[in-house]
C-alpha cells in the first residue's frame, strides 16, 4: 500500500478532478467513503444537489476564516493531498475498509488526530477499485496549522501496519532517500506520446549516466546539453555561484509550450548540486587516455577497487561503505558503456536498478572511494574490451552487488536491499551470458599434461583444504591455462594461488576453480611492468646525462638597450 503526500492551493480544482471522469475516462463511480463529518460533507458523486463549489466551500470553511485574519491572503499550500493505492495483486477492499484506511492515515499524518474536535476538514474519495484520494484543507478550527512534519514518512509507517492487518502485500519500508515517483499526469503523458518511461525517469537516468562519466561540474552541464537536454542554473544573489539547477527533456513542454523543468534534487536526492559536487571535485583531465602502454589497465584497476569495496563493506565503517556503494553505482554505468557483447543490456539494467541501492540515510564518505570512481571513469577511454579481464570485472561486480544487498539488509534498508538484489540478478544473468565462451576457450588451450600435474601439486600445497573441490570443478581446465599465462607473466603459481585465495574466503564458493581463475586473470603482467620501468629509467637517465646546450648571448642594438633600461 503506497501513500503519496503532496500539497497545493486549489481546493476546487482538485475536487473537480476527483469527481470528474479522469483524464482518460478512468474514474468509475467517484464517491466519498470517509470524511471529517459524513453528514456535513456534500458528495457530488452520489448527491445530485451537491456541487463541486458547495463541497469546496465546506472544506475551505476554516481556510476562509484564517484568510480574513490574514487580510485576504490565503495560507500557502493549504490543500493536502494523499492518494493511497494497493499493490498489484492485492485483494479488493470494501468502502468500509477504505474508510478505515483513510481515518488511520489522516490520524498518523497529523491532519486529523483521533478525538481532536478542532482538526482539519478532510474527505476520502474513491473512484477506482485499487485506490482512494485523501484531500484536506490544512487550517484547523482554532485557526492553527496542523503539525505535518514528516507526514509522508508517518503515513508510510501506518501503511505498513495496515498491510499486515489487512493481509495485503508487504511493501518495503523507505527512509526518505527514494526519488520521487512520477505522477499520474506524467505517466499519462508518457503513454499518450508512446514513451515507455516518463520524462522525469528519463532525465534521472541520463543525469546518473553523465555524472558517472564526467570529471567536473562544468562538464556535467556541457554533456547534458550535448544530449539535447535543456539546462537552467540558479545563481546565488550575492556570490553569483551556481546554487541549483533544473533539467528539461527534449520536446517535453506544458500546455503553454514551455519546457517542463525538474530540479536536480527532485530527480533524485543525490543529483542535487551539493551532492554532485561531493562526487565531482573540479579537476583537470588529460585530453587522451593515460594508459596507452597497457589499455587493459583501467579494467584491472576497476576490478581491484571493487575487491577493495568488498572489504570495506565488511569493515564496519558505514560512511566509507556508503561512499563505495555510490561509486559502484557510477562504475556500473561506465562498465555497461564500455561493454560490447550481448550482455550489455543486462549491465545497463543493473546500473538502473542499483540507483536505489547507492544511497541511504547514512552520509557517504565519497573520498574513501576515490580510487574506484577514478578507475571506472578511465573505462570511458577504453578502446577495446580485453576479453577475460572484462569477464573478471563482471564477475567482481556480481559478488559486490550481492554483498551490497546483505549490507543494506543488515541495517534495515529494505528498499535498498531489494534494489541491490535486483541489480545482482541482472549482473548474474549478464555474467552467465558472457563467461561460458571465454571459459571454454581457456579450457581448449589448456597446457600439456605434465604442466597440469605440476599445477595440481601447487594447488594441493597452497590450498590443501580446497584442493579436491578445485580439481573437480568444471572450470579447472580453464584455470590451468590462466595459471600458465600467469607463470609466463612472471608469477610463481604456488605463491600466486595463496595470495589470491586470501582475498576472500573460498568456503562459500560453489565453483572455487572459477573464482580463482578470475582472481588470477586480474593480476598484472610482472615482466611487462619491469620492462616499462627499465624503459622509463633509461629514458630518464639519457635526459639527465645529455649536455645542456650553451646559452647563446643576445646582442642588443644600442637603441634596444636604451629601451630595456
Amino acid at each position: 500500500m503506497v501513500p503519496d503526500v503532496s500539497t497545493g492551493s486549489d481546493t476546487r480544482g482538485l475536487i473537480v478532478y476527483l469527481f470528474g471522469p479522469g483524464r482518460r475516462d478512468e474514474h468509475i463511480d467517484p464517491h466519498i467513503v470517509a470524511a471529517w463529518d459524513m453528514a456535513g460533507a456534500p458528495d457530488p458523486g452520489r448527491d445530485l444537489e451537491a456541487s463541486y463549489t458547495l463541497l469546496a466551500k465546506r472544506l475551505d470553511h476554516h481556510v476562509d476564516l484564517r484568510t480574513r485574519e490574514l487580510d485576504g491572503k490565503k495560507p500557502a499550500q493549504h490543500v493536502w493531498h494523499c492518494p493511497v493505492r494497493t499493490a498489484p495483486g492485492d485483494r479488493y477492499l470494501t468502502d468500509g475498509e477504505w474508510a478505515e484506511v483513510a481515518r488511520r492515515i489522516v490520524h498518523a499524518a497529523g491532519i486529523a488526530p483521533e478525538g481532536d474536535g478542532k482538526a482539519c476538514r478532510w474527505i476520502a474519495v474513491r473512484h477506482a477499485d485499487d485506490h482512494i484520494h485523501i484531500m484536506a484543507t490544512t487550517v484547523r478550527a482554532d485557526g492553527r496549522r496542523p503539525r505535518t512534519h514528516r507526514d509522508g514518512q508517518r503515513a508510510q509507517a501506518e501503511c505498513r501496519k495496515i498491510e499486515a492487518e489487512f493481509g495485503l502485500r508487504r511493501l518495503k519500508s523507505g527512509d526518505l532517500t527514494a526519488p520521487r515517483t512520477p505522477t499520474g499526469a506524467e505517466r499519462a503523458k508518457a503513454e499518450r506520446e508512446g514513451q515507455t518511461v516518463t520524462a522525469r525517469q528519463w532525465l534521472r537516468e541520463q543525469a546518473y549516466a553523465v555524472a558517472a562519466v564526467v570529471h567536473n561540474e562544468a562538464d556535467y552541464f556541457t554533456v547534458l546539453q550535448s544530449l539535447g537536454i535543456k539546462v537552467k542554473t540558479r545563481l546565488g544573489p550575492e556570490t553569483g555561484d551556481v546554487i541549483g539547477y533544473s533539467l528539461a527533456a527534449p520536446g517535453d513542454n506544458n500546455a503553454a509550450g514551455e519546457p517542463v523543468w525538474y530540479g536536480g534534487s527532485k530527480l533524485a536526492p543525490d543529483l542535487s548540486i551539493n551532492r554532485l559536487r561531493e562526487r565531482l571535485p573540479d579537476q583537470e583531465v588529460p585530453d587522451r587516455p593515460r594508459y596507452v602502454a597497457d589499455p587493459a589497465e583501467p579494467w584491472r584497476l576497476t576490478t581491484t577497487a571493487i575487491h577493495t569495496a568488498h572489504s570495506v563493506l565488511d569493515s564496519g565503517d558505514d560512511a566509507a561503505a556508503q561512499g563505495y556503494l555510490a561509486a559502484f553505482g557510477d562504475a556500473l554505468y561506465n562498465i555497461a558503456n564500455a561493454t560490447t557483447g550481448p550482455h550489455r543490456a543486462e549491465l545497463r539494467a543493473a546500473a538502473m536498478a542499483f540507483n536505489r541501492a547507492r544511497r541511504s540515510a547514512t552520509r557517504a564518505d565519497h573520498q574513501a572511494a576515490t580510487a574506484l570512481r577514478k578507475a571506472a571513469k578511465e573505462l570511458v577511454y577504453a578502446s577495446s574490451e580485453p576479453g577475460g579481464l572484462a569477464i573478471a570485472l563482471l564477475f567482481a561486480t556480481v559478488h559486490l552487488a550481492r554483498a551490497a544487498a546483505n549490507w543494506h539488509e543488515q541495517r534495515g534498508h529494505e528498499q535498498q536491499a531489494a534494489a541491490a538484489e535486483e541489480a545482482f540478478r541482472h549482473l548474474q544473468t549478464g555474467y552467465q551470458q558472457a563467461a561460458p565462451p571465454v571459459l571454454a576457450d581457456l579450457a581448449r588451450r589448456a597446457p600439456r599434461a605434465a604442466t597440469v600435474r605440476r599445477f595440481e601439486q601447487d594447488i594441493r600445497a597452497a590450498l590443501p583444504d580446497h584442493a579436491d573441490r578445485i580439481l573437480t570443478d568444471p572450470a579447472w581446465p580453464a584455470l590451468t591455462t590462466t595459471l600458465a599465462h600467469a607463470e609466463t607473466a612472471g608469477h610463481n603459481p604456488r605463491r600466486l594461488l595463496a595470495e589470491v585465495s586470501a582475498q576472500r574466503e573460498l568456503d562459500s564458493a560453489e565453483r572455487p576453480a572459477e573464482v580463482l581463475n578470475w582472481r588470477i586473470v586480474d593480476q598484472p603482467n610482472k615482466r611487462a611492468q619491469a620492462a616499462r620501468r627499465r624503459s622509463t629509467a633509461s629514458a630518464t637517465s639519457s635526459m639527465s646525462a645529455a649536455p645542456h646546450p650553451p646559452t647563446t648571448p643576445v646582442v642588443m642594438k644600442p637603441e634596444e638597450r636604451g629601451r630595456h633600461r
